[in-house]
């Protein structure tokens, strides 16, 4: 699964699955600019990707790479959930969505959410839900969801 092209700069860059090689393209470092995300070795990383990737379509990594830099500079996941609600309906789950510093404003974080919505719609789900916080709620408002309710957490860590 891919998407039109992305422009960055000058270059073009298209929404794609992650591949094991997007380590090394700064993927890690990326999710770093998002949350807590401690170093990964090589070998966690391959066992980590071989599980996600054993889910076939229900969990989806997607990134953008510059074309010129060879980086990794936007990504997101969407995982499906399967219920008894709805007729046995499944629902998207977005997560995890960040944009480069340095490539902000170029519309790539709005081609990833675009690129995960519209797989959880090719998967079935009748809708697509995410998290978000107050800073980002207006640019989710832009690509179309809205907000309902509220979130709530507890951390074991």
């Amino acid at each position: 699964m891919e998407s039109p092209n992305a422009s960055i700069g000058e270059e073009t860059s298209r929404v794609r699955k992650l591949e094991m090689s997007d380590k090394s393209k700064g993927f890690i470092d990326l999710l770093q600019q998002l949350s807590v995300c401690d170093s990964v070795s090589d070998e966690e990383f391959k066992e980590r990707f071989q599980e996600l990737r054993s889910y076939g379509d229900d969990h989806l990594i997607c990134v953008i790479e510059d074309d010129r830099s060879g980086k990794i500079v936007a990504t997101g996941s969407l995982f499906v959930e399967k219920k008894f609600l709805r007729n046995c309906g499944k629902v998207g789950h977005i997560e995890d969505v960040v944009v480069d510093a340095g490539a902000r404003g170029k519309q790539l974080g709005k081609q990833i959410v675009e690129f995960l919505t519209d797989h959880a719609r090719a998967m079935g789900c009748y809708k697509v839900i995410l998290d978000c916080n107050e800073n980002n709620r207006v640019f989710y408002e832009k690509c179309g969801f809205k907000q309902k309710e509220i979130q709530m957490v507890k951390y074991f860590i």
